[in-house]
């Protein structure tokens, strides 16, 4: 048995604007656009519930109530489809155990740090787990997803964990980077972290991701700390100063990771699960490979 505290708490930051996605994300939050036929936020809060996370705490803007509402009962729906006989299974993701679903909002756009610290008091003092949904995280077929393996990490050596993927040495400069220390298998020791360095001067080649499992404590770092980069207060810089009080782990993620942040990212994502799919996986293929001929 682990003697660390259970992850039964996720904060996700969902309270951006998503002006890269305009008009697409004028009426509708970017956490709603769908990869094929499940959007964004679902993917995340399915990968939470795999890892054993119960409560998904959302830290929302104006303008983002119909994330919530995706994931309440809508009963026209239901009972149309009942009536007609459809098949119902479809949304059983979409359900939620009353009073799992907690919100809280984020006024002010003051950056990632100043979204999770809008959390504290539903964090309260248990250790939780962070999930950015522009990341999409998808296991190997027949793996566990990212957040899985990284809980199953914490239960062996408990404290801070962040996800890591390995890029190569010249597209370090567009990510954070971890100074790493001694490494076992798929986790190192993290001895530092770098926000965005020059390739002459990255540690390392291995990337955050945006899944994050951080001990309480956070929080109080965030209380005090000044704004960093863009002006805004950054997780990193919290997580920064909690090594070497704390211990602080990577887990390279197994699976592939997809930026849905950006436009090809989005578009990489939508064709590559659509073409793993039994039921239109095949014509998938066809269809890209004909317009390819025709490019």
């Amino acid at each position: 048995m682990s003697s660390h505290k259970p992850i039964k708490k996720a904060v996700f930051p969902v309270a951006g604007l998503g002006t890269r996605f305009l008009p697409a994300t004028k009426a509708i939050p970017k956490e709603l656009l769908p990869i094929v036929d499940r959007p964004l936020i679902q993917y995340a809060v399915d990968e939470a519930r795999e890892a054993g996370i119960e409560q998904m705490i959302f830290v929302t803007g104006r303008g983002k109530t119909a994330i919530v509402e995706h994931f309440d009962v809508a009963y026209e729906l239901e009972d149309t489809m009942a009536e007609r006989g459809k098949d119902m299974s479809v949304l059983e993701s979409t359900r939620a155990t009353p009073g799992d679903i907690i919100t809280v909002r984020q006024q002010v756009p003051m950056g990632l740090g100043h979204a999770i610290w809008c959390a504290r008091a539903i964090v309260g003092d248990e250790p939780f787990a962070i999930f950015l949904p522009d990341e999409l995280m998808i296991g190997h077929k027949g793996g566990s997803g990212c957040m899985k393996q990284m809980v199953d990490a914490y239960e062996a050596v408990g404290g801070n964990l962040i996800s890591v993927l390995e890029v190569p040495m010249e597209e370090v400069s567009s990510y954070g980077v971890i100074e790493p220390g001694a490494s076992e298998g798929a986790l190192t020791e993290v001895r530092g972290l770098v926000e965005k360095p020059p390739v002459a001067d990255a540690p390392s080649n291995k990337i955050v991701s945006g899944r994050y499992i951080l001990q309480p404590e956070v929080m109080r770092v965030l209380e005090n700390q000044g704004k960093g980069a863009g002006g805004e207060i950054q997780l990193t810089d919290a997580m920064a100063k909690m090594i070497g009080s704390q211990p602080f782990h990577a887990v390279t993620f197994d699976g592939n990771r997809y930026d849905c942040g950006s436009k090809t990212g989005f578009v990489e994502a939508t064709l590559a699960l659509a073409l793993e799919r039994e039921d239109m996986g095949a014509e998938v293929r066809s269809i890209a490979e004909r317009l390819l001929k025709q490019a």
